[in-house]
């Protein structure tokens, strides 16, 4: 299967590092009706934590994140799924490197045969062409 790669716009939270923080997030966004399809949170070293969900979307949904000290964050990123094969992330990673794009972060994993990640970067521009850069990089191979 071809890589499906989607730019995206997460939201992100900056909050206290304390236990229930994150359940006290996604349980009101999970009675709103969200289906959230990427969650990351970090514990930073100010004592903080950064919760970042993909997507929100929906009037009640944006609400509920609102209500919690979430907005849209203004860093750009992919979100990639492809079939999961050995060096696929070197691959990607080595290919951006040659088009001369910084990657901002990235968390990427496995499950099952499949990989899903995220990658952010310096700005639109980069991002797009992120886009094709990873779409060439990761196609199968002619014989």
């Amino acid at each position: 299967m071809a890589v499906e790669i989607k730019a995206i716009k997460y939201w992100r939270g900056v909050v206290e590092n304390k236990p229930g923080v994150l359940a006290g997030i996604l349980g009101p966004l999970a009675a709103a009706g969200l289906d959230l399809k990427v969650v990351m949170g970090y514990r930073m070293h100010d004592g903080q934590a950064a919760i970042e969900l993909y997507p929100v979307i929906g009037k009640k949904s944006m609400a509920v994140a609102q209500a919690a000290g979430m907005s849209v964050h203004p860093v750009p990123a992919l979100l990639v799924h492809g079939d999961d094969k050995p060096g696929v992330g070197s691959v990607m990673a080595k290919a951006l490197s040659e088009a001369g794009i910084n990657i901002a972060f990235m968390v990427a994993q496995v499950i099952g045969r499949r990989y899903s990640a995220v990658i952010a970067f310096e700005n639109d521009a980069d991002t797009r062409k992120a886009a094709g850069v990873i779409k060439k990089a990761t196609a199968p191979k002619k014989k």
